[in-house]
């Protein structure tokens, strides 16, 4: 691999999001057989489109994890959730993408998302407490339009 500006900034973006295990541990693992893919990744993934103006990271995390939602990237799922909650994803909002795409992905895939979200966050010790949502009484109203009654 070559070391250069694009690369070592990358690896400072795979720092940052997923910690050594997922970015110095990551590259100097490498064999012949997954060298190309691990300096593309760096590179142009972290180093190159990460970087651009026009998204914050926690809105590129969000996006990214929508994605890897709806293609049914089960591993990728749990390591993009981990990286977006350093990017300062909140678990609330974390939340909201994985109900928002069950409109759009489907039952199957939003309870992967979901349940690999639960996993993760019970992992770093992060409550699944919240909005006290799931405590609130249901009316004809709300049960039908996730509204509340007027």
């Amino acid at each position: 691999m070559i070391r250069d500006e694009l690369y070592d900034t990358g690896l400072a973006q795979r720092r940052a999001m997923f910690g050594p295990a997922g970015a110095e541990d990551q590259v100097e693992h490498t064999t012949d057989l997954d060298d190309k893919l691990q300096d593309f990744v760096t590179r142009y993934c972290f180093g190159d489109i990460w970087q651009r103006e026009g998204l914050s990271v926690a809105d590129r995390s969000k996006i990214t994890l929508a994605m890897l939602i709806a293609t049914g990237k089960p591993h990728e799922i749990r390591v993009h959730t981990r990286g977006a909650l350093e990017n300062g994803v909140s678990p609330l909002e974390l939340r909201e993408v994985v109900v928002h795409s069950l409109l759009y992905c489907g039952i199957p895939a939003a309870v992967e998302g979901m349940r690999a979200l639960g996993e993760i966050l019970q992992e770093k010790g992060l409550s699944l407490d919240l909005d006290g949502e799931a405590d609130r009484p249901t009316t004809k109203a709300t049960a039908s339009t996730g509204k509340g009654a007027k």
